[in-house]
Parts: structure tokens; C-alpha cells; sequence
């Protein structure tokens, strides 16, 4: 039997005492929305004017961007959950998010001034952005690596680091409606470095977590 077959097999053994790995999916990813949406309103909600904001068009884009981020990261991760997932074929979904963003961006600067770039890039909010988008996703994370586990993924660190990254996007959309820099320049700079923390830590959970 070649190795590919003895993981499929095995991995379908580990599954019959469980839930399918499907159903599995499906519960942690509401769990994992439910207690991002815990942590974000216990510790910081919606910003006031929220309801306004939706009329913006810079506003909308963070849901696009985050969501898209998620939704991607979401496929590739249950490619990976399985030996015989193809993840490959779940890959050009992932340049989805980085395209939005790059447009976006160069769209805001060709409508603003050159001199109000490094003001809308810094923002005002940046600190808290890296520490809540990883505190808004850490109990996420938990959730979809052990959805991951249940799946047997072969790829140890990559499974991980890309549930990091789904609990990143999740932890994102929540925190975008709290977020009051609504500038694309500074979406492109702290909301990838705030998803990167957790898909770090996602990594060497994996890393450790995830091996069979």
C-alpha cells in the first residue's frame, strides 16, 4: 500500500467514530463566528456611528475585503483538512482579497492628496487594531484547529496557518464595524499584519497540534 493510500485510510478510520468531516466544518465554523462575536462585544462593539457608515463606500470595502479574505481561506482550509483534499485547485480564490485591496488602494490614491497618504495610512486606531483582531480571533482559532484535527491533514503547519488565517478574517469582519479608519491605505497595512499574528500563532499550533 503506498503512503497516500495508508493516510486516506487511516483518516477514514478516524472518521467513522466521529462526525463527518463536513458536519465537522459546519459547527466550527459557527462556533467560531459565535465567539468572535462574543469577544468583540464584550470588549469593544460596533463604533456609534456604524449605521451612517454603511453609507460609505470605504466603509463597505473592509466587510468586502475581510469577508472575501475569509471565505477563501475557509475553502483552502478544508482542502487541507483531508489527505485527499485539492488544495491546489482552492489556491486563485486566495488572490481574491489581495486584488480588492490593492485596488482599493489605488483608487484612494488617486482621489486624495499625496499629502494626507501617511496621515490616512497611520490612522488612528492601529495599536488597537493589532491587538484586538488576535484577541477577536484567538478563541476561533482554537475552534477550526480542532475541526482541522478531525479531518487528519497532512500538511501540519500549512493546515494550521491557514486556520490562523480563517480565524483572522473572521476576527477582522467583526472588528472593521468597531474600526473608525476607514482608509484603504490603512486596511492594506494593519489589518494584514493583525491576520498575520494569528495565522503565526495558527502555524506553530499546527505545527504541533495537527501531526499524526
Amino acid at each position: 500500500m503506498e503512503t497516500n493510500e495508508l493516510i486516506k485510510a487511516l483518516a477514514a478510520d478516524t472518521r467513522r467514530s466521529g462526525a463527518p468531516l463536513g458536519q465537522a466544518w459546519v459547527l466550527a465554523l459557527v462556533a467560531a463566528v459565535l465567539l468572535a462575536a462574543c469577544v468583540f462585544f464584550v470588549l469593544l462593539g460596533p463604533r456609534p456611528d456604524a449605521g451612517a457608515a454603511l453609507s460609505t463606500v470605504r466603509f463597505v470595502f473592509k466587510f468586502l475585503f475581510t469577508i472575501a479574505l475569509a471565505v477563501a481561506a475557509l475553502r483552502l482550509a478544508i482542502a487541507l483538512s483531508g489527505p485527499g483534499g485539492n488544495w491546489r485547485a482552492a489556491l486563485p480564490s486566495m488572490l481574491v482579497a489581495p486584488v480588492l485591496l490593492l485596488l482599493s488602494v489605488l483608487l484612494e490614491l488617486a482621489a486624495v492628496p499625496q499629502a494626507s497618504w501617511l496621515v490616512r495610512l497611520v490612522g488612528t486606531n492601529s495599536m488597537v487594531c493589532l491587538t484586538f483582531v488576535p484577541l477577536i480571533g484567538l478563541l476561533p482559532l482554537g475552534v477550526l484547529l480542532l475541526a482541522m484535527r478531525h479531518g487528519a491533514p497532512v500538511h501540519a503547519t500549512a493546515a494550521g496557518a491557514v486556520s490562523g488565517l480563517l480565524a483572522g478574517g473572521i476576527a477582522a469582519t467583526f472588528y472593521a464595524a468597531h474600526c473608525p479608519d476607514d482608509s484603504p491605505l490603512f486596511v492594506a497595512v494593519w489589518y494584514p499584519l493583525a491576520i498575520a499574528i494569528l495565522t503565526g500563532l495558527g502555524a506553530l499550533a499546527g505545527r504541533f497540534s495537527l501531526r499524526w
